[in-house]
C-alpha cells in the first residue's frame, strides 16, 4: 500500500469514526445529565481531533520525508503556527457571526484578522525555512492543502451518503 493510500485509508476511518458518534437529547431539567452528555461530547470531540492531528502528522512526516533532527525542531514550531492560525480564524468567526453588528467597526477587523493571518504565515514561513530545506517548506504548504482537501471530500462524500 503506498504512503498516500495508506493516508487517505486513515483519513477515511477517521471521519468514519466521526459520523458514527450520536447525540441524544436530554431536557432542559435535566441538567446534571446534560453536564455528563457534554463532558462526554467534549471528550469524543478532543478524541477525534487527536486522531486527526496523529494522522495529519503521519501524513506529513511520509510526504516530507523528515530526519529525526528535522522532526524534532519542525513539529513544536507547527504546532504553534497551528495554534495561532486557529486563534485569529476564531476570533474571525466571532467578529462575522450574527451576533456582532454590521458596520465600519466589523469590517476593519475583519480586515485586521486577515493580515494576522498573512503576517503568521510569513513569520513562520522564514521559521520553517532555517530548519528546513525550501523544497520541503514547499511540500508541506502542498501536503497540508492535499491533506485538508482530502477530509473536505470524506467529510462531503460521508454527508451525502448519509442523505445530509
Amino acid at each position: 500500500m503506498s504512503n498516500l493510500a495508506r493516508g487517505v485509508y486513515i483519513i477515511i476511518l477517521f471521519v468514519l469514526g466521526m459520523c458514527l458518534n450520536t447525540k441524544a437529547q436530554v431536557p432542559d431539567n435535566a441538567r446534571g445529565l446534560r453536564y455528563q452528555q457534554n463532558k462526554t461530547n467534549n471528550a469524543a470531540t478532543q478524541s477525534r481531533f487527536a486522531k486527526l492531528a496523529n494522522a495529519k502528522k503521519d501524513y506529513f512526516e511520509r510526504q516530507l520525508n523528515l530526519t529525526a533532527a528535522e522532526s524534532k525542531k519542525f513539529w513544536p514550531l507547527y504546532r504553534q503556527y497551528q495554534q495561532q492560525l486557529i486563534n485569529i480564524r476564531h476570533l474571525k468567526r466571532i467578529n462575522n457571526s450574527s451576533a456582532q453588528p454590521n458596520g465600519e467597526e466589523q469590517v476593519k477587523k475583519e480586515l485586521y484578522y486577515e493580515t494576522e493571518l498573512v503576517n503568521i504565515h510569513k513569520r513562520y514561513n522564514e521559521e520553517f525555512m532555517k530548519i528546513l530545506p525550501a523544497e520541503k517548506v514547499s511540500e508541506l504548504y502542498k501536503s497540508e492543502k492535499q491533506f485538508n482537501d482530502e477530509v473536505l471530500k470524506q467529510l462531503s462524500e460521508r454527508s451525502e451518503r448519509a442523505g445530509n
